[in-house]
């Protein structure tokens, strides 16, 4: 049995969020991004891996299957716990998402955990933070969501959403936490690929950090993970990828809507946008967390540029 996620001595728990590798077939690029995942878990040694999605590209992999090993490959030699949630591309040719879970959990140091197979998707869980001294007391949650890929609704174009079932589903989840914890929310943040509509709204009508390079390529339909989350009263920040030229965050009724910073450089980017990783750290006993952004240079990016509504 993997020894349960728990805060260091020091009260901090540690995520680096690598999102949109698109390894392929290891060629120069994946081995590039390889490189860049090696020296920013040397730099940050987090407590936590978390892949938004995206990991391969599977229509371009000759071997999907073992793509996603490679891929993942730098966290399980690292020995460092690590998750992954899908992104649109993991499965959209010759492989399965059933089959990619099935690959992570024969990892040993994958925490990945077979859903109800009633649940939309693939891969949603829940992993708690424990306290240190205690190991009967969670501290923290982590939630993975199954995002989806293109909608199979024949009214519906475009990218498909977290679906009704996964929400009740995070609900339950919440409220159970919730009960164990005395009637008090516990601090909790979740992983997802494809950004919510409020991801736009939040640029739109807030004060948000950091770059929009590319329109929000979510999906036309609001199920409501957004109001599911503010109503359970837990996640204080959601950490997504899909979109490789936004790196921004927005905090919206008391949630922050967070992009990851692309890591792969086997894929579309921009000039003068670095590769990187985004950092989240918690601090056990606080519902708040800090975030920066690990650059492939070294650089660790505090502060990104402030953006007011209607400044474009």
């Amino acid at each position: 049995m993997s020894k349960p996620l728990q805060f260091g001595k020091d009260g901090t728990f540690t995520i680096v969020q690598f999102t949109d590798i698109h390894w392929k077939n290891g060629d120069e690029k994946d081995q590039k991004t390889k490189a860049l995942m090696e020296r920013v878990l040397e730099a940050e040694k987090p407590d936590l891996i978390v892949f938004t999605g995206d990991v391969i590209e599977s229509e371009f992999c000759t071997n999907p299957e073992q793509s996603f090993r490679d891929a993942v490959a730098t966290a399980e030699k690292s020995q460092i716990p690590w998750a992954a949630v899908f992104g649109n591309h993991d499965s959209e040719f010759h492989v399965k998402r059933e089959r990619l879970l099935e690959i992570q959990l024969e990892h040993t140091h994958s925490r990945a955990s077979n859903n109800d197979a009633r649940i939309s998707g693939y891969g949603n869980y829940v992993l708690p933070i424990m306290n240190p001294s205690d190991s009967g007391k969670i501290e923290a949650l982590l939630y993975m969501l199954d995002s989806g890929d293109y909608s199979a609704h024949p009214n519906v174009d475009g990218y498909a959403w977290i679906k009704r079932d996964q929400i009740d589903w995070y609900c339950q989840q919440s409220q159970r936490y919730t009960k164990q914890n005395g009637g008090k929310p516990l601090p909790a943040l979740a992983f997802f690929h494809i950004p919510l509509l409020e991801y736009q709204l939040v640029w739109d009508t807030h004060t948000c950090y950091g770059t929009k390079g590319e329109r929000v390529c979510g999906s036309l339909v609001n199920s409501g993970m957004f109001a599911s989350m503010l109503e359970m009263g837990d996640v204080m920040g959601t950490f997504v990828g899909h979109d490789h030229i936004n790196d921004f965050w927005g905090e919206m009724c008391g949630i922050r809507l967070m992009y990851g910073r692309a890591t792969g450089y086997n894929t579309y980017g921009k000039e003068g946008m670095r590769r990187g990783a985004r950092i989240i750290r918690l601090r056990q006993g606080e519902r708040d967390f800090e975030s920066v952004i690990h650059l492939d240079n070294g650089t660790v990016v505090a502060f990104q540029p402030k953006h007011e509504p209607g400044s474009d």
